[in-house]
């Protein structure tokens, strides 16, 4: 986005990349369905982005999920949406998408350089590339600077550029997985019987910062070593940040949300005469599968002797989460580039010239296409930083 914006205002333009195509994280991100944005209105949209809504607020101002839609649409590519309100590509796929963004930007002129991977600068502050014939030096009048966070590194976001910018003494809050699963520690059972298994729906329960009660329906999956799902995903800044205070965090669902504590209750304390214990929550219950084998996994048998204990266990169910998965594993990112060593065009304070845009600034959002939407915008805004800053150096 910032080639392309870079380009419409008769700028030459040198795209590197360190992977032999371009836009492989775009097209992992329309893996099972491209999720290109959100229809949100725009004063909910940029609430998405938490502690950082102001400076992406700034960003979405000029370029938001409508205008997105546009864009696409100017590729040939109609847009819809869905139930829950994302927007995606009437095909549902990326890849013809990036494939007639990429050519057009080739029309238009943008140089694509793959395979080469940038190692930070030089002693003669020229960027520094590996190639497949050796390392070369680049010099530029302004360079922008894309290079993702730290999920999936296969796809070229491996966080390399980290050590780049501290040694310019450049402020970088450390990458965390963000959008991930948890690790709980599952018995051998329900690991090797149940991973896989959906909760759908399931409806969380939590104070926020004010200790306000707050709730949220959703989905998830058990896993062999725990949970993950979208409702998860969502959650998980808050989820992480406790288990980096606390050593652990609980996340607690309502696995029957419609069933109310007391009736569930009533119910299970009816005498169940010869049936085992399994066949008395199916019945009265319709507890079984993965919710029944919860059950067994986290009470012992005086608790499943006590219908109260059992309603009120389903009804709020302690998920210990004892670590984040690992980031190469996250759907995104945490941490990168303070906001506060950038300027408001996106210009890294402590070099002149150089801007940063996408996943390598700290913040982070849902899934939903606010990711993505964020991505766009913040590449065009740099873009623009670089077209004034370029101008004012002229005059």
């Amino acid at each position: 986005m910032a080639a392309e914006t870079l380009r419409a205002a008769g700028l030459q333009v040198d795209l590197y990349d360190a992977k032999g195509s371009v836009g492989r994280k775009f097209l992992i991100a329309g893996k099972g369905g491209m999720n290109l944005t959100h229809s949100d209105p725009i004063d909910v949209f940029v609430t998405r982005y938490h502690a950082r809504a102001p400076e992406i607020a700034i960003w979405l101002r000029d370029f938001d999920a409508d205008a997105l839609r546009a864009w696409a649409r100017g590729l040939g590519v109609e847009t819809f949406v869905g139930t829950s309100g994302r927007v995606f590509p009437s095909d549902l796929k990326a890849a013809p998408l990036l494939r007639g963004w990429v050519r057009r930007l080739r029309e238009q002129g943008v140089r694509f350089h793959v395979h080469h991977r940038w190692l930070g600068w030089n002693d003669a502050d020229a960027l520094r590339f590996a190639t497949p014939d050796g390392e070369i030096a680049v010099r530029a009048d302004a360079t922008v600077l894309a290079t993702g966070g730290g999920s999936w590194p296969e796809l070229g976001s491996d966080g390399a550029w980290v050590d780049a910018l501290k040694a310019k003494d450049i402020d970088v809050a450390p990458l965390l997985p963000s959008n991930c699963g948890f690790d709980i520690g599952w018995s051998e059972h329900l690991a090797t019987r149940f991973a896989g298994e959906p909760l759908k729906p399931v409806v969380a329960h939590w104070q926020d910062t004010d200790g306000t009660a707050q709730q949220r329906q959703g989905e998830c999956v058990l896993t062999a070593t725990g949970i993950e799902g979208s409702l998860v995903y969502a959650l998980s800044p808050m989820l992480r940040d406790a288990i980096a205070r606390d050593g652990h965090a609980t996340l607690v669902l309502d696995l029957l949300p419609g069933r109310a504590e007391a009736d569930l209750a009533r119910r299970l304390a009816k005498p169940r005469g010869s049936r085992s214990l399994s066949e008395h929550l199916r019945r009265e219950a319709g507890v079984s599968g993965v919710r029944a084998a919860l059950l067994y996994e986290v009470l012992d048998k005086a608790a499943l002797a006590d219908p109260a204990c059992i309603a009120r266990t389903l009804k709020r169910f302690p998920f210990r989460l004892q670590r984040t998965r690992p980031i190469a594993e996250a759907i995104s990112s945490a941490g990168g580039i303070r906001m506060e060593a950038l300027d408001p065009q996106l210009m890294l304070r402590a070099l002149p010239g150089v801007f940063a845009a996408g996943e390598m600034l700290d913040w982070e959002a849902p899934t939903g296409g606010y990711l993505l939407t964020a991505c766009f915008a913040s590449g065009r805004h740099a873009a623009h930083g670089v077209i004034d800053w370029l101008a004012q150096r002229s005059t």
